[in-house]
């Protein structure tokens, strides 16, 4: 049986006939460090029927850095989901002082049956949400664009445990696969969603998950990386040096991403690229991406789909980031960081002990001495494109000394705040010693778990 047929059979099995369309919003998201504009580009009805749960429209979560709405005529809300955006990091970063930048975004919902309002929100200081941007909008107007199932015969069901609005649909899209290098596609994507189900939360979470792949044939293998002269026109458009990272891995081209995603039913997408240098991104209610030849490839993914996910935090802060430090010490939004600014209502406070001290101590002064040292090593092994095997050793060196340091300290396994997260060495706090969003070991801490637990939840639920 054919991947289309199957697909097309999944669909009409899943009570498909009383299903509702999927709209999509595609706009422009402009401005600088200091403003904002949006501007509408289309309205757009996607090929397959919203694979979201229709039982939690409203989300509670609220996590990201901004927030959409969807109103009826009478100004009831009838859909909300909280989201974070390229341009939403751009802003932080260096270049926004200096120049006028527009990303394309889009929102996608189940569709309205009556003309309705769509609004944007963004976090303030005190991590409530002001309106930036409201339209109104008509779901019937005869502009609004209709897609069709582009790659339809392409989709791979990697695991199918039921309908996908009552699962998870997780959509792994290959950038920089030929032709011919379609069957390495599917056996990444299925070795990887391997290891994806061998870690914790999703292992015990499995059959709340359907899992497809997709992978549009591109002329060349590989995707660009320009800092090192190597440029591909890949279907997805992914490629590292975003935001000038040698690491970070993004595509600035929306519409292309959205129109390969709308063959599949997705809640989340991880973009495998077809590349062996270490490398990634993560956005909350975007996408993640991850190297998928990379010795480092599980690690890769499963981090990135934290931050995509779950909304989940960075708690490293040795690394070199884009991101600009404001130097004022406030609370984040993100669910696995805090300032401690309320020692008494710490987010996980029901998760730390009576005894456990906060700040919470561990080997600090020891791990950022060898941090120190070891990212002199990765600058000066990038600076001089030495072979990816020297920077995996190097990898995996750092990692074997952190483990060590850790399982020898008393407070190991605690649930505390731990000093050094959020890119900062002091003023942040992550919940425990180590964790997969922290350095490169296999495990989530119980607090980021939990975290990704609750983004499931709403979905299957």
């Amino acid at each position: 049986m054919g991947h289309k047929i199957f697909l097309l059979l999944m669909i009409a099995t899943s009570g498909a006939a009383h299903a509702t369309d999927t709209l999509r919003l595609d706009y422009f998201h402009s401005g600088n460090a200091t403003e904002e504009m949006f501007s509408l580009d289309e309205l757009v009805i996607e090929p397959l029927p919203w694979p979201g749960n229709p039982k939690q429209p409203i989300d509670e979560l609220k996590r990201g850095k901004y927030l959409f709405e969807v109103t009826g005529e009478s100004g009831e809300l009838l859909y909300s989901r909280g989201f974070s955006s390229i341009y939403g990091e751009w802003e932080t970063t260096g270049e926004a002082r200096e120049i006028n930048r527009t990303f394309h975004e889009s929102v996608r919902f189940p569709k309205p049956e009556v003309p309705f309002e769509l609004t944007i929100k963004k976090r303030n200081a005190a991590n409530g949400f002001d309106p930036v941007w409201s339209i109104k909008l008509d779901p019937d107007d005869y502009v609004n664009h209709r897609e069709s199932l582009l790659h339809a015969d392409r989709v791979i069901p990697i695991e199918v445990n039921g309908d996908p609005t009552e699962k998870v649909d997780l959509l792994l899209i290959g950038d920089g696969y030929t032709e011919a290098e379609m069957g390495k596609f599917e056996a990444t994507a299925r070795e990887l969603t391997k290891k994806f189900f061998e870690t914790s939360p999703f292992d015990r979470r499995r059959t709340d998950f359907n899992v497809w792949a997709l992978a549009p044939p591109s002329r060349q293998s590989g995707i660009s990386r320009p800092s090192t002269g190597t440029y591909r026109d890949s279907p997805v458009g992914a490629r590292y040096d975003a935001f000038r990272s040698e690491r970070y891995v993004l595509t600035y081209d929306n519409k292309a991403f959205r129109r390969i995603a709308s063959s599949a039913p997705y809640d989340a997408v991880e973009i495998l690229v077809n590349n062996e240098t270490y490398g990634g991104g993560g956005i909350y209610g975007l996408y993640s991406t991850a190297a998928a030849n990379s010795a480092w490839a599980a690690y890769l993914f499963i981090h990135e789909f934290g931050h995509h996910f779950a909304g989940l935090a960075d708690e490293y802060y040795t690394s070199s980031v884009a991101y600009e430090f404001s130097g004022e010490i406030t609370e984040p939004h993100e669910p696995n960081v805090t300032a401690l600014l309320d020692p008494d209502n710490l987010k996980w406070n029901h998760r730390v002990s009576a005894d456990t001290a906060l700040p919470t101590q561990w080997p600090k002064e020891k791990y950022e001495k060898h941090a120190v040292a070891y990212q002199e090593k990765r600058k000066k092994l990038r600076a001089e494109n030495r072979p990816e095997s020297e920077m995996n050793e190097l990898f995996q060196q750092t990692q074997d000394f952190s483990e060590k340091l850790f399982a020898s300290h008393p407070n190991h396994r605690v649930i505390g705040a731990f000093e050094g997260a959020n890119y900062q060495a002091k003023g942040y706090y992550r919940s425990a010693m180590n964790c997969i969003m922290f350095t490169r070991t296999r495990d989530f801490c119980d607090v980021c778990g939990a975290a990704i637990e609750q983004v499931i939840d709403s979905l299957v639920q």
